[in-house]
């Protein structure tokens, strides 16, 4: 008789863990079937009081102690990194390793354009080992992929993780393109009295910036960066826009 080899074995165990504990919290899970695995196992839907949402993702599944490294786990990227960064959904790599608890996910696609904006190559997506994915973190997990999934639809989740930060859910965000390509992103949070700059000049690194800073004529800049025309007056009207957002807040703003 053949043998069933254990890498088999292995990997449907790690698929139907991540299965059942999506579907026992009411997501929908659709399987990839083996001939069309091209680097997702699983495709996920999530649900909100019994209805469907427009937030999807795919997933990328792996089992056994292979993965493993002294503080969790990598992923190999293999010929993927094109598809998990620039693909229509978002990957995540789910790691199973009963021996160490269960289940553990990272976010494959931030991770990838976090090296993009570093001009690195990314050989191994890492999965943290307090990145644990179970019913007690379940609720916390969906709502923090449904908050991603929202701003990739306005078009600025790249952004973020180019730039590694998160925008909450009730920051203002607006991105500029200049006439180089060049992408830009103003980022206002909530009461604060400053706004922050990510750049493509800048590497993505966030910078602080204040109206009272920005410089229109001769040399356009905003504190120690300079600018071109268009994108000082975008600035200009991102500010001017966002003023009432930058008012403290209160306890009736906040609660």
């Amino acid at each position: 008789m053949p043998r069933v080899p254990e890498s088999r074995r292995v990997g449907r165990m790690a698929v139907n863990e991540v299965r059942s504990l999506l579907e026992r919290n009411g997501h929908i899970v659709q399987e990839i079937d083996g001939a069309n695995d091209h680097g997702e196992d699983l495709h996920v839907t999530f649900v909100q009081d019994g209805r469907r949402t427009a937030d999807s993702l795919a997933v990328q599944v792996k089992g056994g102690a292979s993965t493993r490294t002294r503080r969790g786990h990598r992923v190999r990227v293999g010929d993927h990194g094109d598809n998990w960064r620039d693909g229509s959904l978002p990957v995540l790599c789910v790691v199973h390793d009963p021996e160490r608890g269960g289940l553990f996910w990272a976010n494959a696609t931030r991770q990838l354009r976090r090296a993009e904006a570093l001009r690195k190559t990314l050989k191994s997506v890492v999965v943290r080992q307090e990145s644990v994915l179970d019913d007690s973190t379940s609720e916390a997990f969906v709502r923090r992929m449904r908050n991603y999934l929202a701003r990739e639809r306005e078009g600025v989740g790249r952004w973020a993780d180019m730039a590694d930060v998160e925008f909450a859910p009730n920051d203002i965000v607006k991105p500029f393109v200049n006439d180089c390509g060049e992408p830009m992103v103003f980022w206002q949070k909530r009461g604060e009295p400053f706004a922050v700059l990510l750049h493509h000049d800048l590497d993505w690194e966030p910078v602080r910036i204040q109206e009272q800073t920005l410089r229109l004529h001769l040399v356009p800049s905003v504190g120690d960066i300079i600018l071109d025309s268009a994108e000082a007056h975008w600035l200009m009207g991102c500010f001017k826009s966002t003023e009432w957002w930058r008012r403290p807040a209160t306890q009736g703003d906040l609660a």
